[in-house]
C-alpha cells in the first residue's frame, strides 16, 4: 500500500519505545479532553500522544537525561543530528554498534545522534540501563534498519518548537503553575502483572509500588485543582484499587516485547481519567 506525502510528513514518534502508544491512539481518542489550556507529559518516552494532539504549547519532561537531550537537540539543531546520523548509518555494522554503545560523548548533538542510532538498531528498540547508567541493550536482528529518517526528524523538530523540555522527576509537576483546564497525561512504567514480568524501569531508577502510590496522590491533587488528568497503566487489581475514585476505561494493547513469543498478543490495559467522558 502506498503512503501519501501527507502521511509521510505527519508528526509522529521518531524513537522506538517499549510501551509506546502509537497503535493505541484510536482507542484513546474518545477519552482525550475536547479542550485544554496547556499540555504536560511527565513520562515522555516516545511522545506518541504529544505528536498526535499537537497542542499549541506543552511542557514535556522525563527523568532520563539522555532522552531529554535528544528531544532538545531535535528541536534546536535537527540538521546537526541528521548529519551525524547519516555518518552512523553509513558505518553501521555489528562491531560498529558496540563501539558506539561504549562511547560516552560529551557534545549534546553527538549524544543525541548516538541515542537515536542505538535506539534504531538495538534489540526491539528497548531502552535499558545498568546500575551505572550505561546503555546495555544488545544489537537487534535487523537486515536493513532505518537509522536516519530526515523527513521524520525535521517534522518532529517543527512540532517541538513550542515546547519546554525538562529533565525532572514526575513529582515536580506539582511545582509547576498548571492552570485549571490544562491536560496532564501520565504514562509511567506499568505495574507488573506478575513476579516474572517485573521490568519497570527504562533507566537506572526502578519504579516500585510506592512510586505508583505517590503518582496516584499526585493524580488526585491535580484533579482537585481542576486539571484534566489521564493516566495509562496495566489492568490489575492493584491499579484498579488505587484509582477506584476515578474513571477507569479498559483498553486492549498488543504486547510485542516478551521473551516467550506465545505470550505476545493482546493484553488488557487501563486508561484512567479524572473527568467523565461525554456519551
Amino acid at each position: 500500500m502506498s503512503v501519501s506525502v501527507q502521511q509521510l510528513l505527519s508528526p509522529r514518534p521518531f524513537l522506538k519505545w517499549a510501551g509506546g502508544k502509537s497503535r493505541l491512539i484510536s482507542q484513546y481518542q474518545p477519552y482525550f479532553p475536547t479542550q485544554f489550556s496547556g499540555y504536560y507529559e511527565p513520562f515522555l518516552g516516545g511522545g506518541a500522544i504529544y505528536f498526535h494532539l499537537q497542542p499549541h504549547w506543552a511542557v514535556l519532561s522525563d527523568i532520563n537525561p539522555e532522552l531529554v537531550n535528544v528531544y532538545r537537540c531535535i528541536r534546536d539543531d535537527v540538521e546537526g543530528a541528521i548529519a551525524l546520523l547519516e555518518h552512523h548509518a553509513h558505518n553501521h555494522s555489528y562491531s560498529y554498534y558496540y563501539q558506539v554503545r561504549a562511547l560516552q560523548p560529551q557534545d549534546p548533538i553527538a549524544r543525541a545522534a548516538r541515542f537515536i542510532y542505538l535506539n534504531r538498531t538495538c534489540f526491539n528498540g528497548l531502552y535499558r540501563e545498568n546500575s551505572q547508567g550505561q546503555f546495555n541493550v544488545p544489537l537487534g536482528r535487523y537486515k536493513n534498519p532505518k537509522i536516519c529518517y530526515p523527513e521524520l526528524l525535521k517534522t518532529a523538530s517543527l512540532a517541538l518548537k513550542n515546547t519546554e523540555i525538562q529533565e525532572m522527576p514526575f513529582e515536580q509537576i506539582l511545582d509547576l503553575k498548571i492552570a485549571q483546564n490544562a491536560f496532564v497525561y501520565f504514562d509511567p512504567p506499568y505495574h507488573p502483572l506478575s513476579s516474572t514480568s517485573n521490568f519497570t524501569a527504562y533507566s537506572r531508577h526502578d519504579f516500585k509500588q510506592e512510586d505508583q502510590e505517590r503518582l496516584r496522590d499526585i493524580f488526585a491533587t491535580l484533579a482537585k485543582r481542576g486539571v484534566q488528568v489521564m493516566l495509562s497503566n496495566s489492568d490489575c487489581p492493584f491499579i484498579r484499587e488505587l484509582y477506584q475514585d476515578f474513571f477507569i476505561h479498559p483498553i486492549f494493547a498488543n504486547r510485542s516485547i516478551n521473551s516467550n513469543h506465545q505470550k505476545r498478543g493482546k493484553i488488557g490495559e487501563l486508561l484512567i481519567t479524572s473527568y467523565p467522558i461525554a456519551c
